[in-house]
């Protein structure tokens, strides 16, 4: 064997032999490995650093509560009922979650939920959550929602009364109960931020009104969540009344000398009345009989008073002296007896003009079912349409129970 240990103790003829057939042959071979092992060394330390990383990040922060390095015994495979609320915040989601214990830490879910896109899909509702489950799969979970819907339709009726709507509402199961939708309404006095809330507040006697929110709640189909509170809809209401109430309107008034109140409260006689195409008609009658100085002689505001539901009203029934009997007081009565449409507020603006010009000052029911109305100018021809009609009047309470 040969003692030579570099290329330096051989030929060049040798060497050449020995890099082809002997010692040195894998040299070459040498130099272009060494790089690459010291690459894939380092991609392996690296490697080893995230994934190591990687773990403690997912058990500490990832995992479910109940990972794989707690122990059989420490585990809670209970079943929690969770609550995400109507517009509640991803950061309010987070915290009850992490004060629920359902969850390692709040600010990791709540950037989680973002990058994931999650943060925007959160859905309110009532959900079962385990410590089983990872932060996605809870994350998961809270966007598919809990197949209960979080909001409902609800109609108000043109003429419904506070005690109508609040009837209503615990009929569609929107509130448990009647109690403090009537409390809220009667008082009012939740609701002075609005402008024209704080003028029935103000005017003379409102404090006996049946309720100070009478006749502005406007009547309107809406949206409204299904734990919505009693304040709640009712600011819902109360806002709409803003809305159609326009700017025009309030002028409209000033210029006949009117405050909302009272145009609201002329509506509100005006939608009891009558239908719809009626409605100018009879606000002339009452322009009218005002202009003279006579009663409004209206029957629904004897009703509203009294709580008395016949069509057919006797003379003792007229003769109940409250704030909202119109045949005993002059002018209209204390306040809106109804939520009145937006085409009964335009009629109590813009009265017919021809029937202003022509001077009718007396309506009575043709129809009691139609809704059909017979006008008259004078009393003699109104009370031989009273006595025309009447009977109708009878006959309906009597089919209606009434």
């Amino acid at each position: 064997m040969s003692n030579r240990q570099n290329e330096q103790d051989y030929t060049p003829e040798e060497v050449h032999e020995e890099r082809e057939y002997g010692l040195f042959w894998y040299s070459w071979l040498w130099t272009v490995l060494r790089p690459v092992l010291m690459a894939l060394c380092i991609f392996l330390v690296v490697a080893g650093v995230l994934m190591g990383g990687w773990n403690w990040v997912s058990r500490h922060y990832l995992a479910p509560m109940n990972d794989q390095y707690r122990a059989e015994a420490d585990k809670d495979h209970a079943a929690y009922s969770f609550t995400v609320a109507s517009g509640s915040s991803l950061t309010r989601v987070a915290n009850n979650l992490e004060a629920a214990g359902l969850i390692h830490n709040r600010t990791v879910f709540k950037y989680a939920a973002d990058f994931l896109g999650y943060g925007q899909k959160i859905q309110a509702g009532d959900y079962v959550v385990t410590k089983d489950m990872s932060m996605q799969e809870i994350l998961e979970l809270l966007t598919t929602g809990d197949g209960k819907p979080i909001t409902k339709n609800i109609t108000v009726i043109p003429g419904w009364t506070v005690q109508d709507i609040a009837a209503s509402l615990v009929e569609q199961g929107v509130l448990q109960d009647a109690d403090e939708f009537l409390s809220l309404c009667k008082s009012g006095q939740n609701y002075a931020a609005y402008y024209y809330i704080t003028d029935v507040l103000a005017t003379p006697g409102a404090g006996q009104r049946l309720y100070a929110l009478e006749g502005y709640l406007a009547p309107d189909t809406y949206e409204i969540y299904t734990n919505a509170t009693a304040d709640e809809i009712i600011r819902k209401l109360l806002t709409q009344t803003e809305a159609v109430f326009k700017e025009e309107y309030h002028a409209r008034a000033e210029a006949m000398g009117m405050t909302m109140d009272q145009v609201i409260t002329l509506a509100s006689m005006i939608e009891k009345e009558a239908k719809t195409q009626d409605f100018a008609k009879v606000s002339a009658v009452f322009y009218n009989r005002l202009r003279q100085n006579m009663t409004l002689g209206s029957d629904v505001t004897v009703k509203y008073g009294t709580g008395i539901r016949r069509m057919s009203l006797t003379g003792s029934d007229l003769a109940v002296d409250t704030p909202y009997n119109t045949y005993l007081h002059k002018g209209l009565p204390l306040g809106p007896i109804c939520s009145p449409s937006a085409a009964a507020i335009q009629a109590a603006l813009y009265p017919d003009e021809q029937y202003l010009a022509e001077n009718y000052c007396y309506f009575c029911s043709m129809d009691p079912d139609s809704g059909a109305l017979c006008f008259s100018r004078t009393l003699q021809e109104h009370e031989e349409n009273v006595k025309k009609y009447s009977e109708s009047w009878r006959k309906y309470d009597q089919e209606h129970g009434l």
